[in-house]
C-alpha cells in the first residue's frame, strides 16, 4: 500500500483545483514530502511544483499538491471523479 490514501472532495478542495492548480490528498502520517511527491508523479504522470502538508489529529497528513504549469489539476480531478 502506498503513502497516498485518498483525495479530499470537499467544496473548498474542489475550488482549489481550478483556482490554484492544486489537488488535496490524505497521506500516511509518516510519509515525507519527497515520498508523497514521488508517488503522486508516478501515479499520474505529472510534475509537482511543491507540496505543503498539515498533520491532522487523526494520525493522517493532508498534502496540498501544486502542479507545474503545463499540467492541469482539473485533468487529474476528472480522472479521480472529483469534478
Amino acid at each position: 500500500m502506498g503513502v497516498l490514501k485518498y483525495p479530499v472532495a470537499t467544496e473548498k478542495a474542489v475550488g482549489m483545483v481550478d483556482k490554484m492548480n492544486t489537488i488535496i490528498y490524505v497521506a500516511d502520517f509518516r510519509a515525507g514530502k519527497a515520498e508523497i511527491k514521488k508517488e503522486f508523479e508516478r501515479l499520474f504522470g505529472v510534475k509537482v511544483e511543491r507540496i505543503n502538508t498539515v498533520n491532522m489529529p487523526t494520525n493522517l497528513k493532508k498534502a496540498f499538491i501544486k502542479l507545474k504549469q503545463p499540467y492541469k489539476a482539473s485533468d487529474i480531478a476528472i480522472k479521480l471523479k472529483l469534478v
